[in-house]
């Protein structure tokens, strides 16, 4: 029997072989097309190929592309399990022709790989085509019987990109899986049976319309076709059902042996969806989807948590999905092996759901059952009790559905709408009570009538959105023009809000029509609106646009470098100075970090030096960076800092980084709650230095410091200064902390020779002195002005006067920049009859000033006007006149 793995390369193989370049499945979240969750047919990649938007250096292709339907418009979720070929995952093997060729050669080659490689009897084959394509009507009789060529005048045989755009009829190859199933042919009153199935379909890329209105043919005409691998594969492997092909008999016979169970009866269906939903849930987390409340990780989590429920009814004990993950990448990981290098993190992530989702399942049951008790087959169960599942136990809308669907019951569709409508209504209340600014009802606005920004930056730098909204000047516009500041909503953007510290994105939006609109900074409102501040350079912008967001990568770099520095900082500083180090506050910038933490002191020299060898080491050591997924309580469980100010949800990421040195204990060096982004191996961060550290608060130090390029070159300036000092101190750069102290060594003492120097001046040992004591009645007084003397000096340099004349009284003034300083001694023998303190003060108010004491036999103070010296001297040369005694 011929594999599925097989198939899928004989196809690309034979395409090969016929000119056609192989190309690599593209990932399920599409890069070219806002409007899609995901990838759902094989042409979507090549979407713009098509319309002429891009080029590629082949005209014609092959490739066997990865497709989930599970969200939006293109949802088969709900009867996966029931049916014999709706999966949420599943294959499109194509072939794809850029103007090339056209119908003729389509038609061969499908009819050749069909019949002579695959040698599938030409007598189970039926064609349709469109109903007024006699083209390829003509070509498929020199190949089948006129009555296996059916024409079909519906839609379901023309193809359309859009309402504008590329469009052509279609020629469907149906097989038939013979007359022991029920069914006819298509087109038939019974065509809804499944003996004729359809296998491929060749799209005539043929017309160009606007409006849904033809407006005439395309100058390139194109092929794209489709067929489904899993289809294929059931008809050469001899089966009607695709759940009997080779690979997921692999998987269902997994999930047999783990739960002890047949996949028999009404076990089947369980077995079914266990094994469609393990290929979705792989495939998404490979390709950056995480289990989410919103966007396209809402859908991984409903295929999820319908998958763990089916698990539940199988009676596993123990969280199943992440066991079953080896044998899917037995099965399928040697095509795609994006499975292989992700098996961890599909393992990690799938254990974590289930474990999660394991805790509230069991409640939620109960609480079906008991709504349900006294509901009669065909019944429906309240709304409102649906969304309490949802809400308080984590029940998607069509889990809750699907469970019901065994008993014969239904859900109030339009009561779950209502509960829904009412708790956005009080979250809003909440959000405007908390004091947020009058704008909060425009946001809640465009959330409602769009729904939540999808953010998807943490594996994308660029990426393309759909315009949900534009607001200019606090009010909602349909356009904007060049030269225009306006704000711009998107449906998913690879930009990060600012949050959690760390600054929002800057870059470009441009569109079709030559828009290009400079982004500086991306902020988030009511927590789930990213709005991109930015101005039109040219082009206009309009709601419903097309956009290809691309953020400035070196400054995302530097700031990712950044924040994963603040982390590993985080951790050097609690190793270093204790456990008491909380984070108070960051700032994770382009250009540099800024930490804030508890600490009473100052971080010393060598504190500093120790904590940048921490991270410095880490940093060498390269390890990589791994986020998960967790609970607050599973997080901080695990040994996780939360960080100050954040606010937490229900699911958190969790940043683990580095490795631990062995006499720390070992293990992850840094682990954190964190959204932000970060690098993906530490090395990235290149070097880390600290370049300021202070005071903000009280109990509260801040670190500054730079990482990367800007490290490199503040480090490198300041060896710069440094040789340049060197240079002027003629010495080498290791010699300047000794050639800088002996410098100040010898600056101390030739400043104490100086201060002898105008001691001795002031006291009247040298030239320029005094010539002696006035006297005033029968009292000896010394009165002296010194510019430039140092006030620090005055105090000994009246005491050698007082010691010099042996009784009077002495009053010397010291006057730099333009303040003067006022010393006044009383030898000891007057102390009873003139009080120094009493004729400073006299001196004081002559200088401007207030105050000034001592006691009474030596006193200073000083006053604003230097100018008022000889003033100040007046007034003690007054008291001492007026001879009052106790003065």
């Amino acid at each position: 029997m011929i594999s599925t793995n097989d198939i899928r390369r004989g196809f690309l193989d034979y395409f090969a072989a016929q000119g056609h370049q192989i190309v690599p499945s593209a990932p399920l979240v599409p890069q070219n097309d806002p409007t899609l969750m995901f990838v759902n047919a094989g042409m979507v990649p090549f979407k713009n190929v098509f319309t002429g938007l891009e080029s590629r250096p082949y005209v014609t292709a092959t490739s066997s592309q990865k497709c989930v339907r599970a969200g939006g418009k293109h949802n088969d979720l709900d009867n996966v399990g029931y049916t014999a070929r709706h999966h949420t995952f599943f294959e499109m093997l194509g072939n794809f022709s850029f103007g090339d060729y056209f119908k003729e050669r389509a038609i061969v080659l499908a009819w050749d790989l069909l019949t002579k490689q695959w040698g599938i009897p030409a007598e189970r084959l039926t064609a349709t085509v469109y109903h007024s394509d006699d083209e390829a009507h003509a070509l498929w009789t020199k190949l089948l019987p006129g009555h296996r060529i059916i024409r079909i005048p519906t839609k379901d045989n023309f193809w359309a990109m859009g309402d504008s755009g590329p469009c052509g009829p279609c020629s469907e190859i149906f097989y038939d899986h013979g007359e022991h199933i029920a069914g006819g042919p298509p087109g038939s009153p019974d065509e809804d049976g499944d003996r004729f199935v359809e296998i491929w379909n060749l799209v005539f890329m043929q017309y160009e319309q606007e409006a849904n209105e033809i407006t005439g043919e395309l100058p390139r005409k194109s092929i794209d076709t489709g067929m489904g691998l899993e289809r294929v594969a059931a008809v050469l492997q001899g089966v009607h059902d695709n759940y009997d092909t080779d690979t997921f008999r692999a998987l269902i016979a997994a999930s047999q042996e783990l739960t002890q169970t047949k996949a028999e009866g009404e076990r089947q269906a369980s077995h079914r969806v266990i094994a469609d939903h393990l290929r979705s849930a792989g495939f998404l987390v490979a390709d950056g989807v995480l289990p989410a409340n919103e966007g396209r990780g809402y859908v991984l989590r409903r295929i999820m948590r319908r998958a763990m429920r089916h698990a539940h009814l199988l009676g596993a004990a123990e969280p199943l999905m992440a066991r079953l993950v080896p044998s899917l990448v037995a099965e399928m990981g040697g095509a795609y092996p994006e499975l292989v290098r992700a098996q961890p993190l599909i393992e990690a992530t799938l254990h974590q759901e289930e474990t999660r989702f394991r805790r509230t399942l069991d409640r939620g049951l109960k609480l079906l059952d008991e709504a349900t008790a006294g509901l009669a087959t065909g019944g429906t169960m309240a709304g409102e009790t649906a969304f309490r599942l949802y809400d308080t136990f984590g029940f998607p809308y069509d889990l809750t559905e699907d469970a019901l669907r065994a008993q014969g019951l239904a859900v109030d569709r339009a009561g779950f709408d209502a509960a829904m409508a009412e708790q956005k209504r009080a979250a809003r209340a909440a959000w405007k009570g908390s004091g947020a600014s009058a704008s909060a009802d425009l946001w809640f606005d465009i959330a409602e009538a769009n729904g939540s920004t999808e953010f998807t930056g943490y594996a994308n730098d660029t990426g393309t959105a759909e315009v949900a909204a534009l607001v200019r000047d606090g009010a909602r516009v349909e356009h904007a023009t060049a030269g225009e500041t306006v704000s711009v909503i998107v449906n998913q953007t690879p930009f990060y809000a600012e949050s959690g510290g760390q600054t929002g994105d800057a870059g470009t939006i441009s569109g079709d029509s030559g828009l290009q609109a400079r982004v500086s900074d991306t902020s988030k409102q009511i927590g789930r609106i990213w709005v991109h501040h930015a101005q039109v350079q040219s082009g206009t912008i309009r709601v419903g646009d097309t956009v290809t967001l691309a953020i400035d990568t070196g400054r995302r770099a530097a700031i990712r470098a950044n924040h994963s520095a603040t982390h590993l900082l985080h951790e050097a500083l609690r190793q270093r100075l204790g456990s008491h180090v909380a984070q108070k506050g960051s700032l994770v910038a382009s250009d540099r970090l800024r930490f804030d933490f508890s600490q009473p002191v100052a971080l010393r020299p060598a504190d500093i030096a120790e904590i940048e060898m921490r991270v410095n080491g880490q940093v060498r050591g390269n390890g990589p960076v791994v986020t998960r997924l967790m609970t607050p309580d599973e997080a901080i469980a695990e040994g996780a800092m939360a960080l100050f100010g954040e606010k937490y949800g229900d699911e958190v990421r969790v940043v683990s980084m580095g490795e631990d040195a062995p006499e720390n204990g070992g293990g992850t060096y840094s682990l954190e709650l964190c959204g932000g982004t970060h690098v993906g191996a530490l090395g990235e961060i290149g070097l880390f230095t600290v370049i300021g550290e202070g005071a903000v608060a009280s109990g509260v130090r801040r670190l500054e410091a730079l990482t990367g390029e800007a490290a490199r070159a503040w480090l490198s300036h300041r060896d710069a200064v440094l040789r340049e000092a060197a240079a002027a101190l003629r010495s080498t750069p290791d010699e300047v902390p000794a050639r800088i102290a002996a410098l100040l060594d010898e600056r101390k003492r030739l400043e104490r020779d100086l201060a002898d120097a105008k001691r001795a001046l002031a006291t009247g040992g040298g030239a320029g002195a005094p010539a002696g004591p006035e006297t005033i009645g029968n009292i000896a007084f010394v009165a002296q002005t010194l510019d430039g003397f140092d006030a620090k000096g005055l105090r000994g340099a009246v005491d050698e006067a007082r010691q010099r004349i042996g009784s009077g009284v002495v009053g010397i003034v010291a006057v730099n920049d333009g303040r003067a300083s006022v010393v006044v001694g009383v030898t000891p023998d007057l102390v009873g009859r003139w009080n120094a303190v009493d004729l400073l003060r006299r001196a004081v108010a002559a200088l401007g000033g207030q105050g000034g004491g001592g006691r009474p036999d030596l006193a200073q103070g000083g006053g604003p006007d230097g100018d008022k010296a000889t003033d100040a001297l007046a007034a003690i040369r007054a008291a001492l006149s007026a001879e009052p005694a106790n003065v």
